[in-house]
């Protein structure tokens, strides 16, 4: 995913508004969790943009599989722990009491048993009493098969235009991104990425997060900018 976009990945998200994700996660923090530590957790931090808002606090670790990705986020936070990993299966051999998993990264697991396995992964993870913060994919009855989307960046120096059909099969959305990027004093590139995310329905989710130890709701009330609500579970107080 975003395989040699990694330096254009901000651009191409520009719009999105991470400090009042942030602000979202503090409160959200500060409602449910019960443990008394501030380690915090971020799977898939990306380029390391939710940290800009979450420094003050929290002791932040990062994690995510794109090499690209954490390079940035390594050169804007030096200081900060970033480590290269997959959230079915990574193991930091430490336990947090923070937890997040945002801009529906959680899809990119695909499967309902690598879902299961990652919300096993995260329980394990977390202190009793430690909170899971998870920002849903689409449900198979919210996702619209055939549906046309664009995103366009407009800078002074970089032009970026984004578009893709969505399609789906076999309980997978699959999205063929195709970007056309122009930078000045350079050729034109037109690169083709494919994503495909799993659609997991609400319920059967909110089912494994309490298999795997959480006491499990979801939000609809304080979800992010794309309407898709907030997956919240507090990690049961019982020994391992």
């Amino acid at each position: 995913m975003y395989k040699g976009l990694a330096k254009y990945y901000d651009l191409i998200y520009s719009w999105k508004d991470y400090r009042g994700e942030a602000e979202k996660v503090r409160a959200l923090i500060a409602k449910y969790k019960q443990s008394d530590g501030n380690s915090l957790l971020e799977v898939a931090c990306g380029t390391g943009k939710h940290l800009q808002y979450l420094r003050d606090g929290f002791q932040y670790t990062g994690l995510d599989l794109n090499d690209g990705m954490l390079k940035i986020a390594r050169k804007r936070f030096p200081s900060t722990r970033f480590e290269k990993g997959n959230m079915i299966n990574f193991n930091l051999g430490k336990k947090f009491d923070i937890i997040i998993c945002l801009f529906s990264s959680i899809g990119y697991v695909k499967t309902r048993d690598n879902l299961r396995k990652t919300l096993d992964n995260f329980s394990r993870h977390l202190k009793p009493g430690g909170i899971c913060i998870i920002e849903p994919w689409l449900t198979p009855a919210s996702y619209k098969v055939g549906k046309a989307h664009m995103t366009v960046y407009d800078g002074n120096d970089i032009k970026i235009a984004r578009l893709n059909v969505s399609k789906a099969k076999g309980g997978i959305s699959i999205l063929e991104m195709h970007h056309l990027i122009a930078e000045k004093n350079k050729k034109i590139r037109y690169i083709v990425t494919r994503e495909e995310l799993g659609l997991f329905d609400t319920q059967e989710t909110l089912k494994l997060m309490e298999g795997a130890g959480l006491d499990a709701k979801f939000l609809r009330k304080n979800e992010f900018d794309r309407g898709r609500g907030i997956l919240v579970g507090v990690r049961r107080q019982f020994p391992d």
